[in-house]
C-alpha cells in the first residue's frame, strides 16, 4: 500500500502531481483552517507537508500517529515542535536555500525604496501637486552600510547583492565560527549586535524566532540605531518590539521600516503599526514568488519522497 501524504497548505501543482504519481496524496490548501478535518486526515498520514501557518504541535501532531516525515515549504521552523518531532523520530525537512533569491531581492528592493523615499508619489503627481522638492531628499544605496543580523544562506546572498551595488556590509552572527567561508561575503567584517545597530544605515534581520531572539530589537536597541536608518524584517515576527518601532517612526527617530512578518498574523486592526509613517507592510511574502514556489515545492517533494522510500 502506498504511503499517504497530507498537504495542508498551498503547494505548486507540478510538485503535487509528482507526489501523486508515487503516493496517496491528500492535498487541500485550506485544510490548515479546519483543525478537526486536519486531525482526521493526519490519523492516516505517513508524511505531512506544511507552510508557516500549519502548527505542527499539540492536537494536530498528536493525531499524526504514523507520520514519520514533515516537509516544510520554507525555512522557518518556529511553527514546528522540533523537540516533540525528535522524540518521536519524525524527520523534519525544510526547503533550505530554495527561497533565498526571492528574500534577498525583497530586502534589496525594500532598502532602495525606503532610502529613496520617492515611490509613493503617484497619486500626488496625478493630482498635479508635483512634490519634486520634498521627494528630492532621497538617499543612494551606494556607500551606505548594510548590517545583516544572521549570516545564513539568505543573509549571505543579500550581502553579495548589496556589495554589488556598492554598499558596505557588516554582519552579526554569534553562532558562525570566525573562520568560516561565509564571512568572505562580508566586506567590512563582524560586529556585535549593538555595534552593528549603531553603524548601519540599513539593518536586515535573517534569524529564527527563538526564546533568545524574541524581543531582541526592543526599544533600547531600536533607539541605538541612526535616526535615519532603515530596518527590514523578513525573518520572523516577534523579533522586533512592534509598539516601540511604531513609536519611533511616529516620532521621526527612524528613517523607515519594511516588515513582511509580524508577531501575530494576519496583522490585527488595532496594531500600533497601523498608520505609522515611512512603513512598508507586506503579508509574509518575501520568499514567495512564482519561481521560488516552484523551487521550494519541487525540493520538498523530492526530499519527502526520498525519506518515505527509505
Amino acid at each position: 500500500m502506498a504511503a499517504r501524504i497530507v498537504i495542508s497548505e498551498f503547494m505548486d501543482a507540478p510538485a503535487v502531481a509528482a507526489l501523486r504519481g508515487r503516493f496517496e496524496v491528500d492535498y487541500r490548501p485550506k485544510l490548515v483552517d479546519d483543525p478537526s478535518a486536519l486531525e482526521a486526515a493526519l490519523q492516516f498520514a505517513d508524511a505531512w507537508i506544511v507552510r508557516n501557518r500549519s502548527q505542527v504541535r499539540g492536537r494536530a501532531l498528536d493525531a499524526a500517529v504514523n507520520v514519520r516525515v514533515i516537509g516544510r515549504l520554507g525555512v522557518g521552523l518556529d511553527n514546528i515542535d522540533l523537540a516533540a518531532c525528535e522524540a518521536r523520530g519524525i524527520e523534519v525537512i525544510p526547503a533550505t536555500g530554495a527561497n533565498a533569491e526571492s528574500v534577498a531581492e525583497y530586502v534589496i528592493t525594500a532598502a532602495l525604496m525606503l532610502l529613496r523615499g520617492a515611490y509613493s508619489s503617484t497619486r500626488a503627481v496625478e493630482a498635479g501637486t508635483w512634490p519634486r522638492q520634498m521627494l528630492s531628499q532621497g538617499r543612494e544605496a551606494a556607500g551606505k552600510v548594510l548590517g545583516i543580523v544572521g549570516l545564513g544562506s539568505i543573509g549571505r546572498l543579500t550581502a553579495r547583492k548589496a556589495r554589488a551595488m556598492g554598499m558596505k556590509v557588516i554582519a552579526h552572527d554569534p553562532f558562525l565560527p570566525a573562520r568560516t567561508e561565509a564571512w568572505t561575503e562580508v566586506g567590512e567584517g563582524a560586529r556585535d549586535l549593538d555595534a552593528l545597530l549603531r553603524e548601519s544605515d540599513v539593518v536586515s534581520l535573517h534569524i529564527p524566532l527563538t526564546a533568545e531572539t524574541r524581543g531582541l530589537l526592543d526599544s533600547a536597541r531600536l533607539a541605538a540605531m541612526k535616526r535615519d536608518a532603515v530596518l527590514i524584517n523578513t525573518a520572523r515576527g516577534g523579533i522586533i518590539d512592534e509598539a516601540a518601532l511604531a513609536a519611533m517612526l511616529r516620532e521621526g527617530r527612524l528613517g523607515g521600516a519594511a516588515l513582511d512578518v509580524f508577531d501575530k498574523e494576519p496583522l490585527a486592526a488595532g496594531s500600533p503599526l497601523v498608520g505609522a509613517p515611512r512603513l512598508l507592510l507586506t503579508p509574509h511574502i518575501a520568499g514567495v514568488t512564482l519561481e521560488s514556489n516552484e523551487r521550494v515545492s519541487a525540493l520538498i517533494a523530492q526530499r519527502v519522497a526520498a525519506a518515505l522510500s527509505r
